[in-house]
């Protein structure tokens, strides 16, 4: 191989459209770019996206003599990217509510079917990081849990079901994202833990799943000044990608990075810059998301680190061999078009969000739910860019009314006292009011308004529909239910424990 042709294996890239523009193309056929990473701007319909993935695998084996890793965010829940038709399991924390680490096996082998059939052999999940930040805004639900013993089970069940659908697992985001209260997409996070306080927690479900054969692992864009005074991230230390994933944690599989676009490497170090400085410190395959010139600049500055010997081609090299390898085991990934959307899947994503549904209240029996009640709540919003964008439109306290032939209020998600006051005037003592929160605990009016409301007498039923943190927050005299997404699966799982179903769920939030 060329050196050209070993720098292509080393980049993951995404473009915007439905099809590859020219600079996409460019970047297969001139610059051999090898790997493809899809995201709901890509993806139409289900027959769209496996003539894209089909397109891609054939131009990138002309171009390239090896076949494409072609990747995609298909966490569940609140990290969704394939289209409709096909079938997203509930978000991590939830899938953990229902008690049942057999729940993320099957999710996972679910969701790789269901992506191998479509022409995705690589996913990046499942995530490892141990939420132990209430406040962490770009985590939260999207981890199994807020300690180790909890969080590690399910995460490697997801990891077991995704290898036997034949799809390659990405686990995320080393050494941990779980403490952080920045969101990398827009700032440079910084954790301040030690190597002994790190290995308690956040690096645990790492180990273990080192243990357990892991084929891969994302490193994350984030500062730990005890593990490298260089004033990089992990993503770009030597000191964390060689010193403690490879050396310490006995790590032989591929080290995928994070998007380098993202705010915390892009407004820092620079796009192509940092994609350069990671493979030098022990990245084997970098991302570029969105943005197919600063691919093609990132794999000019590599080539021209290689040329004046900043990056050893014995370092290239050695990620050309993992990522080839991975190659060899994932990219045939494949399944009949029958799995996309089977009714198998989708009853057992419904089961576990009805499984998933908690009470975090003491409060006895739930107040009926008819025609009298009122229903209040914000639409939902992309509360950070790995979120996917709400779906349609329609918001929780509309569709519920509408179910129970009752009046609704929908307020702004950061609601202020004259929608409290409005929302008073529109209702009135004893009545029963069910009111959805929206990462309440990052948009304190929603909380004051639910607060007013119990305090005015209002029989409330308060539902999280994002991070259960809200429901801490809220007054004791309310009831209270984590449904953890803000997708149709949760509004009808949250509609039948209304009608009487229970909620059995889980969770223990710090």
């Amino acid at each position: 191989m060329t050196t050209r042709e070993k720098l292509g294996q080393l980049i993951m890239f995404g473009f915007p459209g439905t099809e590859p523009g020219p600079e996409a193309l460019r970047l297969i056929r001139e610059y051999k770019a090898g790997n493809v990473i899809l995201f709901s701007h890509n993806l139409q319909s289900p027959g769209q996206m496996r003539a894209l993935c089909t397109r891609l695998r054939e131009l990138i084996l002309a171009q390239t003599g090896r076949p494409p890793l072609l990747c995609i965010d298909q966490e569940g829940g609140v990290v969704a990217r394939m289209p409709e038709g096909a079938v997203s399991f509930p978000s991590a924390m939830a899938v953990a509510a229902t008690g049942e680490v057999e729940n993320a096996r099957l999710a996972a082998l679910y969701t790789g079917r269901e992506l191998a059939a479509l022409g995705v052999n690589c996913n990046l999940a499942p995530v490892l990081d141990v939420n132990t930040n209430p406040a962490n805004p770009v985590i939260g639900v999207r981890a199994y849990g807020c300690r180790p013993a909890e969080a590690a089970p399910f995460a490697l069940g997801a990891i077991q079901g995704y290898l036997e659908a034949g799809v390659m697992p990405v686990a995320k985001h080393f050494p941990g994202h779980g403490d952080t209260a920045v969101d990398s997409h827009l700032g440079l996070p910084r954790v301040e833990k030690t190597l002994p306080e790190l290995l308690r927690c956040e690096l645990a479900p790492y180990v273990q799943a080192i243990r357990q054969g892991a084929p891969a692992i994302m490193a994350a864009h984030i500062l730990y000044p005890a593990l490298e005074a260089a004033g990089v991230p992990a993503s770009m230390s030597p000191a964390i990608l060689t010193g403690l994933l490879r050396k310490r944690l006995g790590f032989e599989g591929l080290i995928v990075s994070d998007c380098f676009e993202m705010g915390a490497v892009q407004d820092n170090y620079g796009t192509p810059e940092g994609f350069v400085a990671a493979l030098t410190a022990g990245l084997d395959l970098g991302c570029v998301s969105h943005t197919p010139t600063l691919a093609l600049r990132a794999l000019e500055l590599a080539e021209e680190a290689v040329e004046n010997g900043s990056l050893p081609m014995a370092r290239v090299d050695e990620a050309v061999a993992r990522v080839l390898a991975c190659k060899q085991r994932f990219a045939g990934a494949a399944a009949p078009w029958g799995e996309v959307g089977a009714p198998e899947h989708r009853a057992a994503a419904e089961a576990m969000m009805a499984a998933a549904i908690a009470r975090l209240d003491h409060n006895g029996p739930l107040p009926p739910v008819d025609e009298k009640t009122f229903f209040v709540g914000c639409p939902a919003y992309r509360a950070t860019f790995a979120s996917s964008a709400p779906d349609d439109g329609k918001t929780f306290p509309e569709v519920l009314a509408r179910r129970f032939g009752a009046c609704f209020l929908v307020t702004p998600v950061q609601p202020g006292e004259e929608t409290v006051q409005q929302a008073l005037a529109l209702t009135h003592t004893g009545q029963t009011v069910v009111a959805g929160t929206y990462n309440g605990h990052l948009n304190q009016g929603q909380l004051c308004l639910v607060n007013a409301l119990c305090a005015a007498g209002r029989r409330v039923i308060a539902v999280a529909l994002r991070n259960p943190y809200d429901l801490p927050l809220l007054g004791a005299g309310s009831w209270k239910l984590a449904a953890f997404e803000y997708t149709s699966l949760s509004f009808n799982a949250v509609e039948a424990v209304l009608r009487g179903a229970p909620a059995p769920g889980k969770i223990h939030l710090l």
